[in-house]
């Protein structure tokens, strides 16, 4: 799971960036290059589930952020724009500061204006994709065509009248065959998308999916702050219930369709991405093909069960533990522990 990060200059995108992966992005780097770092989910119920097991490993979920270079209006330089494509998720990152000392390339801070130019700027992207494939398609249809490459260079033209009329491709009404088509070729605006604002401090808040409001200067003061009674208390003096990096990834999850399982043992207690509605055997390649390829069963422990029972142990004494085969659909904070055979 890959999220681009995404935005004009000095808007604070390699502070997020640094702040979600801990990873600080050199000075030396290149105006065309991207760097990945991984961001752990903080899960609390990862943290209760290591308190009651004591594993020598505690391992939380994470998400990889593609820092990408800045996007500058009206160029035609898109250095950004590959990893763009490869990413499942755009997160832009938007403006809502004032400050003395960082400059703005437009003069003001104005949030509107430049959320609509960085949509504009996606909507361009994607005409340049398309325009692109069609060209492409143009020399190789000399040979002739077969059925899906007529479909293909018919959903283009429809996609490339679309932004020239200021409509996004994803309002098209298109049918199966024609969304295959586009699939291969990565096309921005038809990628989930999460907006996230980053403010002042009297600006910070709770909020939800879209958009995301988060103080990138509040964050290094709280990630500053070693103790967890101590930090707790600077979230509840701000108002907040938890850190906006947190909320950040919870906001990925949810636009994603995504959701944790957990495995645990005296080794490691960890917890594991799949999209909602995954059955067992999915979940199980999660950790392993060959437990995917060889399922037999899954044994689930439910996270609230295991919570009231006070260990594995007295769950089996009270005889919840459920065996489950291959339809079974795995439910957010299923712990499981998959039987197989290869």
């Amino acid at each position: 799971m890959k999220v681009a990060l995404l935005g004009l200059s000095q808007a604070g995108k390699r502070t997020l960036f640094t702040l979600l992966t801990g990873r600080h992005v050199p000075e030396s780097r290149k105006e065309d290059e991207c760097v990945e770092g991984h961001a752990p989910v903080r899960d609390p119920r990862v943290d209760t589930i290591s308190a009651m097991v004591k594993p020598q490993k505690t391992k939380y979920a994470d998400t990889v952020f593609s820092l990408c270079p800045d996007i500058s209006e009206g160029s035609n330089e898109r250095f950004w724009l590959e990893t763009a494509r490869r990413c499942e998720l755009i997160c832009m990152v938007v403006r809502s500061f004032s400050s003395d000392v960082v400059y703005h390339a437009r003069g003001t801070v104005d949030p509107a204006r430049d959320r609509a130019n960085l949509e504009t700027e996606l909507m361009l992207a994607d005409l340049e994709l398309v325009e692109k494939r069609l060209e492409r398609i143009g020399k190789e249809k000399r040979a002739g065509q077969n059925h899906l490459q007529v479909v293909e260079e018919r959903t283009l033209q429809k996609c490339k009248q679309a932004i020239e009329s200021e409509q996004k491709p994803g309002t098209l009404k298109l049918d199966q065959e024609e969304n295959a088509s586009l699939r291969s070729l990565g096309l921005l605006t038809l990628k989930p998308v999460i907006w996230a604002y980053n403010v002042d401090e009297k600006d910070v808040k709770d909020d939800g999916v879209d958009p995301v409001t988060i103080s990138c200067k509040i964050e290094q003061e709280i990630m500053a702050i070693e103790d967890a009674e101590e930090r707790k208390q600077f979230l509840e003096g701000l108002g907040l219930s938890s850190p906006g990096i947190d909320r950040m990834n919870r906001a990925v999850y949810d636009t994603l369709g995504l959701m944790s399982f957990y495995t645990m043992g005296a080794d490691e207690v960890r917890a594991w991405t799949i999209r909602k509605g995954s059955v067992a055997p999915v979940a199980a390649g999660k950790i392993h093909t060959d437990i995917e390829r060889g399922f037999i069963r899954v044994e689930i422990i439910k996270y609230d069960d295991l919570i009231s029972a006070g260990s594995e142990s007295a769950v089996k004494a009270q005889g919840k533990i459920q065996l489950k085969g291959k339809d079974y659909v795995i439910e957010d904070g299923d712990i499981c522990n998959f039987r197989f055979n290869v």
